[in-house]
């Protein structure tokens, strides 16, 4: 199983650990791909800090992301997994999973990101500020600059087993499953049952309790219907939507009563 997360906005700091190895991260496919965001990102907010916030899209309260951008290459590094922050990751509660469950997710989760491509939970990068949405001036959109050598390396990744898509649609961006592999991945949207609304704080904490659920219980659906029985076995609602046709992916809904 690979479930494909997206990260979080907000990150925990870089901490005083060795400072970023970019040929020590997982994929080593995206290399090259990730030096050249590295590169001008870098280059972009040790330079105009104005015009880097624009780019980022950041906000003047958010003014230290950009000096902390500028620092990447030397700033500390930590296992990507205690980077993430936010809803989804504090649902998840990766440091809380007992062994077993920590080594399933090390090989399983895959976080994607506007500036590494996507790493595995054990990548040790630094805290950053970068999403997919963002356009560098020399390099342009990121989930374009990321669909060719993520079409490249992800098939591999994938494996043969089934592709669990958690990732939000502007992450999605950087790499759709196609042909064979689309036809094992399921789509997962989260639903306030009582509306039939995606709210986007619990949509996020539900979408961390499934992957805790599944690595706690060591369950390795291998296809989506198999994920769907996986789910309801873990308590949970799911209506699911096998394709039309050959090469889509599944369409799950997991229906939630209460929003927390």
């Amino acid at each position: 199983m690979l479930v494909l997360l997206p990260p979080s906005e907000g990150k925990a700091s870089s901490g005083r650990g060795a400072p970023l190895k970019p040929e020590s991260l997982s994929l080593p496919g995206l290399t090259a791909a990730r030096e050249a965001v590295l590169t001008e990102l870098v280059e972009l907010c040790a330079g105009d800090e104005d015009k880097a916030r624009e780019v980022l899209g950041l906000s003047e309260g958010l003014r230290g992301e950009v000096a902390k951008n500028a620092e990447l290459r030397t700033a500390g590094a930590r296992p990507a997994g205690e980077i993430y922050t936010g809803v989804l990751y504090d649902a998840l509660g990766l440091a809380t999973l007992d062994a077993s469950a920590k080594r399933r997710a090390a090989r399983s989760l895959l976080v994607f990101s506007g500036l590494w491509g996507a790493v595995r939970v054990r990548d040790r990068i630094p805290s950053y500020r970068c999403s997919m949405g963002v356009k560098l001036p020399g390099l342009g959109a990121l989930g374009a600059h990321w669909r060719t050598p993520m079409a490249s390396v992800l098939p591999e990744v994938a494996g043969d087993g089934l592709v669990l898509d958690l990732r939000s649609a502007a992450y999605a961006t950087a790499w759709k499953p196609k042909g064979e592999i689309a036809g094992r991945t399921a789509s997962v949207r989260v639903l306030h049952a009582p509306t039939r609304k995606v709210v986007s704080h619990f949509n996020k904490a539900t979408k961390g309790r499934i992957v805790r659920g599944l690595l706690t219980a060591g369950a390795d659906p291998k296809g989506p219907a198999e994920l769907v029985t996986a789910l309801r076995e873990l308590g949970y609602v799911v209506e699911a939507e096998a394709p039309a046709k050959a090469g889509q992916a599944w369409a799950l809904d997991v229906l939630v009563d209460e929003v927390h």
